[in-house]
């Protein structure tokens, strides 16, 4: 049996970047999922640079428009979770800059926000849209609750 992270890997398609508390994310976002009912086989997080994102975004979904993430749930319906999820450090980088948040925080929103497409959150329609904010930012304060909790206790 895995332990808890094993179901989620990071590859790096661009120079590995400081990811801190890796471990404890890749378990946190196993309990989030878990959470909303979903059970894991196997996602992947690829990040990548903004020319082999939009490569994808032309290729499989016909947009020709960088963005920061693309998820894709490569499993039945109904089935244990395998995804591979790509995001764009050169699109996190950027956005962080536009809304004047740290790079680190504005990767952990992306990041979490593959997750929640994976839990059944949309955000094409603006109601929608808003709903996937508020739960970004719930991810968000519950990670670092729990970050901060766990290095207490070590």
């Amino acid at each position: 049996m895995k332990k808890a992270g094993d179901k989620i890997k990071f590859h790096f398609l661009v120079d590995k970047f400081y990811f801190p508390d890796r471990g404890l994310l890749k378990a946190y976002l196993e309990k989030q999922l878990k959470g909303e009912g979903k059970k894991i086989d196997a996602i992947n997080y690829v990040f990548c640079d903004d020319a082999y994102l939009l490569q994808m975004n032309q290729q499989y979904l016909l947009h020709d428009t960088l963005t920061d993430i693309i998820t894709f749930e490569l499993s039945p319906k109904g089935q244990a979770l395998v995804s591979d999820i790509y995001i764009s450090i050169e699109r996190v980088r950027e956005n962080a800059t536009n809304f004047a948040t740290p790079f680190a925080a504005e990767l952990l929103r992306v990041v979490f926000h593959g997750i929640l497409h994976l839990a059944g959150y949309k955000d094409k329609k603006p109601e929608d849209s808003r709903k996937m904010r508020e739960m970004e930012d719930v991810y968000l304060r519950k990670f670092h609750v729990e970050r901060e909790t766990k290095k207490r206790k070590d």
